[in-house]
């Protein structure tokens, strides 16, 4: 999944980042408004960290242009202000959900997990045949036979297992798994799947197919 924290602190940002990508996530960081609307112009994102007090205007206005474009990534408010007032305009200005500066990085993945969980029916878990995915543990399994999946692994995986049968061109697997800086010239993708194939595959049938000149698909399964 692909994040997109706005944020102007700059050692919070590195922060974030650092535990994100630990986490499995592919992150981008946007220091203002013009570079956070920029940024969710160009790029498709699956969740947004959004701080209020930026130098260049009011985290608001970002959270109202999301809400204004149908299909738009989850809002999570992350601001030190806690008054009752700022809270509920946070939601009622659209954010899924409000988290109050300090706050534990345990905490935030577990509110952003809740939150990509909707994307999955409000479950963590993810079932495609023999295939089963745990997002909240990091886990993925074939049968009783744990995978051991990097995380740019298991993100091509959970992409590929909520699209079963549908081909995915390497273009969008590059913008949802991949951060800004994955250059779009290199094999990277071609890379990561051949990997995540053998470790899928084992002794057993192959499931993630290469359909030349398109993409990749994940087989459909009973």
């Amino acid at each position: 999944m692909r994040l997109l924290v706005v944020e102007d602190e700059e050692d919070l940002v590195v922060a974030l980042k650092v535990g994100l990508i630990r986490a499995g996530y592919a992150v981008d960081a946007a220091p203002d408004v013009d570079t956070a609307t920029e940024k969710l112009t160009v790029n498709d994102y699956d969740l947004v960290l959004l701080d209020l007090n930026l130098p260049d205007g009011d985290g608001f206005s970002v959270c109202r242009a999301i809400r204004a474009t149908p299909g738009g990534p989850r809002i999570l408010m992350l601001t030190a202000r806690d008054r009752l007032a700022d809270r509920v305009r946070g939601l009622d200005e659209g954010a899924d959900d409000y988290l109050v500066k300090p706050f534990a990085l345990p905490e935030l993945l577990a509110r952003i997990r809740a939150l990509l969980r909707r994307e999955d029916g409000g479950t963590s878990v993810v079932e495609v045949g023999e295939l089963r995915l745990d997002t909240a543990r990091f886990e993925a399994y074939r049968g009783d036979r744990r995978l051991p999946l990097t995380p740019k692994e298991f993100g091509v995986l959970h992409y590929l297992m909520t699209r079963p049968g549908r081909v995915v061109p390497a273009e969008e697997l590059l913008e949802h798994v991949w951060d800004e800086h994955a250059d779009p010239f290199t094999n990277t993708v071609r890379v990561t799947v051949g990997s995540l194939r053998r470790k899928v595959t084992g002794e057993d049938e192959p499931l993630i197919e290469t359909v030349i000149r398109q993409g990749y698909r994940l087989k459909e399964m009973p």
